[in-house]
This record gives structure tokens, sequence and C-alpha cells, in this order.
């Protein structure tokens, strides 16, 4: 049973009072009649600690008691959430919060590099897509029909298709990868927020030595990446040479559809295993006990990152000798 001393000393823990206010960043004017909701992360997923309007000057005040640790602020405008954290000891009071305009206008949510990861092995082929998409206006793209990227994944594929999406300032978060009407096409319906959003796509294929893609969008440029151990050869690819550092191969894709020849094994990730699926994603960032997930995922992580910096270094490295 509870001393009275651990009873005052556990309610004086409880944080009260969370409040701010929320600024249009398209307008740059204060935003009444946003939902903006607090919650906070827990053994049991989310708990939902209180939620009210914007005023007519976009100020808002939760003044509910909740225990000690990190809170996220959820707005909801215009058919989108946002959401940002506040830290165990940020400032709870006066915390400003941006909402934007949403739009369907394509030129707000443009796709600025794909790039496709072929990783051969013995039993079966990895394929990591990554999607860079930048926002550079001051509304938030949205058109859950068309979705914000749209990939193409073989019939051959197995499993699951895992999409994680990295937004300006967030957590990585898992969403679904939806069917479209065309064969072969699948889309993620998942808002653009101003800067710059990542999608990360990981499915697997049986052990071959050839690789059919096709480029949804044309306007996009696309890059074909392997180990240093791995080449491709095939109509409708160049070969933009090697990353000096990982060696890894960079190819630009030319056309539409496109078929190549996989010569060689290899991977990019540690040798020490793969990531883990992702949980399915409810809206909120996914909390879950033991390691931090980004242990569990380092090694896909870390084959991801250096295939970009492999791009980039190879981009470089040819700019700076021509």
């Amino acid at each position: 049973m509870k001393t009275v001393a651990a009873l005052i000393f556990s309610a004086a823990s409880l944080l009260a009072a969370v409040n701010g206010f929320v600024v249009n960043g398209t307008t740059g004017k204060p935003q009444p009649n946003v939902i903006v909701t607090l919650v906070q992360p827990g053994q049991n997923g989310m708990q939902n600690i209180g939620s009210v309007k914007t005023d007519a000057e976009g100020k808002f005040e939760i003044d509910k008691p909740y225990p000690p640790g990190p809170v996220l602020l959820q707005s909801f405008y215009s058919g989108v959430t946002y959401t940002q954290m506040l830290p165990p000891g940020s400032p709870t009071t006066g915390v400003p919060v941006k909402v934007f305009e949403a739009t369907t206008n394509p030129e707000s949510g443009k796709v600025a590099q794909h790039m496709i990861l072929i990783e051969p092995g013995p039993g079966a082929m990895a394929i990591s897509e990554t999607f860079l998409c930048e926002n550079q206006t001051q509304q938030t793209y949205s058109d859950p029909s068309k979705g914000s990227v749209q990939f193409f994944v073989p019939d051959a594929a197995r499993g699951r298709i895992q999409v994680t999406v990295s937004a300006p300032g967030g957590m990585p978060i898992s969403r679904p990868a939806e069917k479209t009407k065309k064969p072969g096409i699948y889309k993620v319906d998942y808002a653009l927020k101003p800067g710059e959003t990542r999608f990360d796509v990981a499915y697997s294929l049986p052990a071959g030595d050839v690789f059919l893609g096709k480029r949804v969008d044309d306007a996009t440029p696309t890059r074909l990446v392997t180990p240093s151990s791995v080449t491709l050869t095939g109509d409708g690819i160049d070969s933009l040479g090697q990353e000096p550092q990982t060696q890894a191969h960079i190819y630009d894709v030319k056309t539409p559809d496109f078929k190549v020849k996989i010569e060689g094994t290899g991977s990019l990730r540690a040798p020490d295993g793969s990531g883990q699926p992702a949980d399915e994603d409810d809206g909120h960032p996914q909390v879950e006990s033991g390691a931090a997930r980004i242990y569990s995922e380092l090694p896909w992580v870390l084959g991801l990152t250096l295939a970009i910096l492999a791009l980039g270094g190879v981009m470089l490295y040819r700019k700076g000798t021509a």
C-alpha cells in the first residue's frame, strides 16, 4: 500500500498544461479551428491525453496531467495531421505549431530522385527503393487518389512490401503499399509537407540473374545501385561508374521499361543480418519495448545510406572530372 508521501510525490510528478499557438505557414497568420491533440507513447501504445480546438487567435491549451516523458502534439488541419515531439525538459508553454494549406497541385510534390538498390544473394534478391520528394512550396501536397509516390513491383515479389516514410522533422513511420488499377503499380498515400520527405520501399524476389523494372514517372531521374561485386548489363541503362569509397556501381535508367542482366552476388548491408519488418501504421509513430527500432533496422538503413552516398559521390566525381 502506498504511503501518503508516495502518493503526494506521485501526484507532484505529473505534468500539466501544454499551451501554444498555431500559425498557418501558407498565409503566415494565426489559424483558428485547428484540432490539437496531446498524446504520449507508452508500452500499450499511444495514450490520448487531451484534445482542443484553437481559438480565433490560433491559441490552444490542454490542461490535463500526464506522467513525465516525451509527448507528441498532433494538429489536424485541412485533412492533414502534423506531428511534433516535445522531449522531456522542453518548454510546454507558448509552443509554436505550424500547419499549411493542402493542395493537389503536383508541383508541390515532386519526386526529385528515385534509387533502386539491387542486392542479389544465393537464396533471394533484396530490392530497396528510395524516393526523395522535395516540396519547395508553402503548401502540403495531398492527393489520396494518386498517392505521393507510385512504384512498380514485379509479380514474383515475395511477402509483404515494406514502406517507411521519413517526413521533415518527424519520426520514421510505416505506411501501407496500396495497389492501383494498373498491374504491378503501387502507391503510398502520405501528405508531403514543405521540405524533403523520404520513402523507403523494400521487398524481395527469388534468386536469379535478371531484374525487370519500370519507371512509373518518366520525369523522375532513376538510378540503379549495386554492390562492388555485382554488375549490370542491358539496354536502357548507362553506367555512371563507381563511387570511390564503397566502389558501388551506379547506373542511369534511360527507358520507361528496362531489363538488366545481373552478374555476381553481394550486399551493401552489414553482414550480420537484415532489418526487421516495421509495424503497421495507425497514424501515430510506433513505440515498442526493448531495443530501439533503429538498431534492429540498422543494416537496412546503412545499406540505403551507403547507396545514397555512393550516388552522390559518383555525381560529384563526374562533375569534377567533366
